[in-house]
């Protein structure tokens, strides 16, 4: 099998992979001459890094042999598909090849397990290495870490890389004991454990060298680490994977979760479920991620025990808005920037904007208009100067059928043989003895 063969394969099995995300990819200056390529730029649009730089990249497995089983897997042992396997030179190689011709930017690569973790990792760990010391590579590598291996070894990865990450793939143990036998929620927490206290590490030598104003070169690190959950492929409800979510987040500070919805794959298990779920499922739980992580809302406000799962015809924040209508309306003119960012339809930077403007006036509906506010969201539950929604006594029922979607509407279809009811079979009677009359 050739080069371009072994890509075609490679590169269609790294698709099912979200978690690409180059979002904190340190810049790395290549203006002196020495070194190829940049995190800077713009180029085939793959990913966003928060300051909106699009950064492109080559999304490859190295290998799509695995020996595990992982039912939801097209590449699980037992899975009929064509197999490939790049050297780590053959990636090395493409990498700086796709670069020289403006295709991409970076690197994010994955593999199935070969032989053992370790020997897998170690060759995963050898591209990253190639790239920065033998060809002087400066753009963006994203290395996906395997938990079964070595604290070495991963440890190792995050000196190359600018961005490691694990996959939890499902929130529970039980459901990983079913579907995945050979991987551990366990040993997941204890490989990004591994991560984090080296994250942690080079930060603060960092720090003190940036304070002393040393001249001893800074050490570096992989600037953080991200994880994706697959939703829909086990009984696990939204509440399980914003727990999971919360947990990681505040243990191990990880920069992004990815949830992924199930999709039927060829050959399936019989254990899989037939059909993936509704994609507006997934939709909801990124919702509900941003309100951890930028919000200040705690997963038992977002879903409750009577209601695990995220409604889908509204939003969390304005579910949780109407589920506690006490809380509202809430003035923004007075509250404090916590409760704004409560407020459906408001964001973070739109409260940190109020903040800042009502310190010289009033906040007035005109000056939310200018700050580009939905206020056919907003209204019902915030008060300023000229605006009260009292007076509207809107319901909690009310305002949810005024967000929830409008009903799909039914297409006739002319060509469908028509469905014979009770008042049809009384009119073919009429007219078969309307001679008798």
């Amino acid at each position: 099998m050739n080069t371009l063969d072994k890509l075609k394969v490679l590169a269609d099995a790294a698709k099912y992979d979200a978690s690409c995300a180059s979002s904190a990819g340190a810049k790395k200056d290549s203006s002196a001459g020495k070194g190829v390529g940049s995190t800077g730029g713009a180029g085939i649009c793959h990913s966003y890094a928060p300051d909106g730089r699009c950064i492109s990249l080559l999304k490859v497995l190295l290998t799509n042999v695995c020996i595990y089983d992982c039912h939801y897997c097209i590449n699980r042992r037992s899975s009929d598909v064509r197999r490939a396997r790049f050297t780590p030179e053959e990636v090395v190689d493409l990498t700086l090849s796709f670069y020289k011709r403006n295709y991409i930017e970076g690197l994010f690569l994955s593999s199935g397990i070969v032989r053992s973790a370790d020997y897998t990792m170690e060759l995963v760990v050898r591209v990253a290495k190639l790239l920065r010391e033998t060809h002087h590579f400066k753009g963006y590598i994203h290395l996906k870490t395997i938990p079964e291996a070595s604290p070495e070894l991963i440890a190792e990865a995050g000196k190359y890389a600018d961005r490691l990450s694990i996959n939890v793939e499902l929130p529970k143990q039980e459901s990983l004991k079913k579907l995945a036998p050979e991987k551990s929620v366990q040993r997941t927490r204890e490989a990004m454990n591994t991560i984090h206290a080296r994250i942690d590490e080079t930060q603060s030598i960092r720090k003190e060298l940036r304070i002393k104003k040393s001249r001893i070169k800074k050490p570096s690190y992989a600037t953080g680490q991200s994880t994706q959950m697959i939703v829909g492929a086990d009984q696990s409800n939204d509440s399980d994977f914003l727990s999971r979510a919360g947990d990681l987040y505040g243990n191990f500070k990880l920069k992004r979760v990815y949830y992924s919805a199930f999709s039927p794959i060829p050959e399936p298990s019989v254990v899989l479920p037939l059909k993936s779920p509704p994609l507006v499922r997934e939709h909801r739980l990124y919702q509900a991620d941003w309100l951890l992580r930028f919000y200040g809302f705690s997963v038992d406000e977002i879903t409750t025990k009577n209601d695990p799962n995220l409604d889908l015809d509204i939003d969390p924040k304005l579910s949780w808005a109407l589920r506690n209508r006490q809380s509202f309306p809430i003035d923004v003119n007075r509250s404090p920037l916590e409760l704004l960012y409560r407020i459906p339809g408001l964001g973070v930077r739109n409260a940190k904007r109020i903040v800042r403007l009502r310190r010289h006036h009033a906040i007035k509906l005109q000056d939310l208009i200018k700050l580009r506010v939905n206020l056919k969201k907003t209204m019902p539950f915030m008060i300023c100067s000229d605006h009260n929604p009292a007076k509207l006594e809107l319901s909690s029922e009310d305002l949810r059928a005024k967000f929830a979607p409008p009903p799909e509407q039914l297409e006739l279809d002319f060509t469908a043989t028509p469905i014979v009811g009770k008042a049809t079979t009384i009119q073919a009677k009429v007219e078969a003895h309307h001679g008798e009359f």
